[in-house]
């Protein structure tokens, strides 16, 4: 097991990354001094998976814990599912001393850091990612939130967690679709911040594909440095943190225009970094040659890289236009200087429009 720490003053907190560790979280939040009764938030089938394990080692650690189950999806990170944990909180007789803990994918995390963010005004919560997307992206770095009907995770808040615990192991059990989903973010640190890394992800992309143990403890491991670095020096995404947003613009749209079912947000990223970097071509700020690595990689990670034919750029505009970094009529969109670099700049999602469309 090793650790990678986010640090932020009095809201540090460990990320634990191993195989096999998911039966010693009672133990790790033991030694972590986490007290107090615990809610356990997944859904049907990841509880299927691991929920006995989990709960099986907080009772063994002493925890008095209850089980809480959504409807599993991206469809169901709203306020609805939000209801569920609450009334399930209630009827418990939780207290500001519990900790819920997020079991599964980015969508359970989220939801279960906004409810624990806004039960009783804040309670702590725990993250146990069980998908690639979670473990580098969703669970670290303190973003929760649900979606709305006309826009990704417009109601949200800034909660950390007090924990993160990746067990390598989970991704063995994912769907190959999802697993090569989650694989877009990590391809977006190497754009964003680390030419190297993205080298290493050119050279063993396929040996990621077939998850061999090496190659993915050092990508998962590397992501999550990458995004605790940029999370300590930008918690609250007042300026820097917003390049971990890379691909996001484009890529949220397509999901609310798509009404959160024909893309995994992976899938949605990976079209929407492709497009980014050529809006950063088209700007002069990334070369011909880095575009088409980029593109080759997302291509070589079994991901979708371009915007669908029966989708057409101006249909994305009310999505953008809805993005939370817009302001007056215009959105702080990220772009990529080369490989390994970033830079913001100011486009209305017209210009965005036009600028895409010109390179076509």
């Amino acid at each position: 097991m090793q650790t990678v720490t986010v640090n932020l003053g009095e809201r540090s907190y460990p990320i634990e990354l191993g195989e096999g560790i998911l039966s010693r979280v009672g133990e790790i939040m033991k030694a972590r001094g986490i007290n107090g009764r615990v809610g356990i938030v997944s859904n049907p089938p990841v509880a299927e998976l691991y929920g006995d394990r989990v709960r099986e080692s907080l009772e063994a650690a002493g925890y008095d814990t209850a089980t809480v189950l959504i409807p599993e999806g991206e469809a169901h990170k709203n306020t609805a599912s939000l209801g569920l944990i609450y009334d399930a909180l209630v009827e418990h007789r939780f207290d500001r001393s519990a900790t819920l803990i997020a079991l599964g994918g980015g969508v359970i995390g989220d939801v279960t850091g906004f409810a624990a963010a806004t039960f009783l005004r804040g309670i702590g919560y725990v993250q146990l990612p069980t998908t690639l997307l979670a473990q580098v992206d969703a669970s670290v770095g303190g973003k929760t939130a649900v979606n709305h009907e006309h826009g990704k995770n417009l109601i949200g808040a800034f909660h950390q967690p007090r924990l993160v615990v990746i067990d390598l192991d989970t991704l063995r059990t994912l769907p190959r679709r999802e697993y090569a989903a989650g694989m877009a973010e990590v391809i977006k640190y190497g754009i964003i911040e680390d030419a190297a890394f993205f080298v290493f992800l050119e050279q063993e992309m396929d040996a990621l594909l077939r998850i061999d143990a090496n190659a993915v403890e050092h990508a998962v491991a590397t992501s999550c440095r990458i995004k605790a670095r940029v999370v300590e020096q930008d918690e609250r995404e007042t300026d820097r943190r917003a390049i971990l947003n890379f691909g996001h613009t484009i890529g949220h749209a397509l999901e609310a225009f798509t009404g959160y079912e024909r893309f995994l947000h992976g899938e949605a990223v990976a079209v929407g970094m492709i497009q980014a970097a050529a809006l950063s071509a088209g700007q002069g700020l990334c070369s011909a040659a880095e575009l088409r690595r980029i593109e080759a990689l997302v291509r070589r990670a079994d991901l979708p890289w371009r915007i669908p034919d029966d989708i057409a750029l101006e249909d994305l505009i009310a999505g953008m236009a809805l993005d939370k970094k817009s302001h007056a009529g215009k959105i702080k969109f990220v772009l990529c200087e080369g490989i390994g670099g970033t830079r913001f700049q100011w486009f209305s999602p017209e210009e965005i429009v036009r600028e895409l469309a010109s390179g076509l």
